[in-house]
């Protein structure tokens, strides 16, 4: 699909960009001036000794695995017998993926990784750290990431920091951190971190069913990117709070009070993005900038999406948060008109209160179609995925516009994991959208998500009900060969051969 090294000589000249375009996507590489063979690497000689960081370190590549079977959210509803509207429109869901028995963590993983190395011709010896952020656990002490170390077998390359990061939804996260902060620190050998997002968001038959996904998420990172982290720009919020969880390690299903995980999402929303105004503000201040941070300052926000009506709110809810910030807020015209009567609102007192909630909502709803709706378009149709969920959100908007539309925009991302770990950061995407530019190809490779989607087959209630029992009754089982059938994977899916009588689990791949 898209190649970045020839199969002959290969250099990773640092911070430019290869000259000559090698196929549909062309990706900024990173050692100077040194090529490797396929026994070893040659990393460049103590990076750390630079006097400036590495620029613009972000995402390079971007890929999405999603299953290949999904049910209706419409015909759901009949089954479930609940009212129309209930599912689509309450939480503004059309579909749901789901897996069969013989897709597991480590095989979503396997998939999206071999996937994303593959398409970009990326030689598995570039790759100086892999790690993988996920809370679906088949197993308490064995990582995901040692299962994904076959891929390098072949490439003789073990030497690839990283392991798995897990906290609810807020792993991947945590790795695409650990990922950039690596590639700035003193440890950096020069090559780049691959951060891998993935789970399986099953829950028990009943109201909570309904927002359940699957899917995985690799990303490239490194300097010069397209997509660059801003660097000092993260909010964070972190506390103790049994909102969901998985306290039975015998069951994929979580314990979830669903009342209070949304009110803990919007308080984690309110301080991670008042921290982050606190610093953005601060560095406009030291550049000479008197100015108060605002949705106006993103051009897209983005949102962990545990169901597209959620995000509605919290978009409304950074608005809120705007108009309680704003020192005089022109309540007669605007975005703000109308909303004098909550002026002297507090914060921690709005989390369930609907008449806030309705006049926000509607103040926002110019700025929701602009900035947010966009993202949520694997989500809408493929459900919940967990760590990947806000970047599925991602993926949405580089699939959807140009690389034209995105130069130079400002991208809010913020990320919640129940328990609780959240944190908001912001993308900035490069002003090169030139044909063969780093961005015109990351969005280029993104062009068929809508394809890939719509040639997935949908499976009626009934049979998706089957599958989901068979798949909690069978999980945990040894000495077995998984329920599924490989011709209803995409080519090029891992699915699980054979869990043997010590619980081993051999995976395969179908062929391409």
């Amino acid at each position: 699909m898209f190649r970045l090294f020839s199969n002959a000589k290969r250099c990773w000249p640092m911070k430019r960009t290869l000259q000559r375009p090698l196929g549909r996507v062309h990706l900024p590489a990173m050692v100077q001036q040194n090529s490797f063979s396929k026994g070893s690497v040659h990393h460049q000689a103590n990076p750390s000794s630079s006097s400036s960081w590495p620029n613009d370190v972000g995402i390079l590549a971007l890929e999405v695995y999603f299953p290949s079977q999904y049910v209706d959210q419409v015909e759901l509803e009949k089954y479930d017998g609940v009212e129309a509207g209930k599912y689509t429109v309450g939480l503004g869901q059309k579909q749901m993926g789901f897996c069969a028995a013989h897709e597991d963590i480590n095989s979503l993983c396997l998939t999206v990784v071999q996937r994303l190395v593959e398409r970009s011709r990326l030689p598995w010896e570039s790759i100086g750290r892999l790690e993988v952020g996920t809370e679906t656990i088949i197993d308490k002490s064995k990582a995901v990431k040692t299962v994904l170390m076959q891929l390098f077998e072949d490439s003789g390359n073990t030497d690839v920091e990283g392991i798995d990061t897990t906290n609810a939804c807020y792993g991947g996260t945590a790795s695409l951190f650990n990922a950039a902060d690596w590639i700035e620190s003193s440890s950096w050998d020069g090559r780049y971190a691959l951060v891998v997002c993935g789970d399986i968001a099953v829950y028990a038959t009943g109201n909570a069913r309904p927002t359940g996904g699957a899917g995985a998420i690799a990303m490239l990172v490194g300097p010069d990117a397209p997509l660059a982290l801003e660097r000092g720009l993260r909010g964070t919020h972190m506390e103790h709070v049994y909102d969901f969880y998985k306290p039975d390690l015998a069951s994929e299903y979580p314990v979830v009070d669903g009342q209070l995980s949304i009110q803990c999402y919007f308080r984690a929303l309110d301080r991670c993005y008042a921290t982050y105004r606190k610093k953005i503000e601060s560095q406009w201040q030291k550049a000479g900038i008197s100015k108060q941070c605002t949705l106006e300052d993103f051009q897209f926000m983005i949102f962990h999406t545990p169901f597209c009506k959620l995000v509605q709110k919290s978009l409304a809810r950074v608005l809120l948060n705007d108009f309680l910030a704003s020192r005089n807020p022109d309540v007669e015209c605007g975005v703000y008109k109308g909303l004098k009567d909550f002026s002297k609102v507090k914060l921690e007192e709005t989390y369930s209160s609907k008449e806030v909630d309705r006049a926000f909502q509607k103040a926002s709803q110019e700025l929701f179609r602009q900035k947010t709706q966009p993202s949520l378009f694997l989500s809408a149709r493929n459900g919940n995925m967990y760590t990947p969920s806000v970047y599925g959100c991602l993926a949405s908007l580089l699939a959807q516009f140009s690389a034209q539309q995105l130069a130079g925009s400002r991208i809010g991302v913020f990320s919640y994991g129940s328990g609780l770990a959240a944190s908001m950061f912001s993308l900035r995407v490069t002003q090169n959208s030139a044909p063969g530019s780093p961005l015109e190809k990351l969005v280029s490779s993104l062009s068929d998500l809508e394809t890939r989607l719509d040639s997935r087959k949908c499976v009626p209630p009934e049979k998706f009900s089957e599958i989901m029992k068979l798949r909690e009754d069978t999980h945990h089982l040894v000495g077995h060969t998984p329920h599924g059938s490989k011709d209803d994977l995409f080519p090029g899916t891992w699915y699980i051969e054979q869990v043997d009588d010590k619980n081993r689990r051999k995976y395969v791949r179908r062929p391409v």
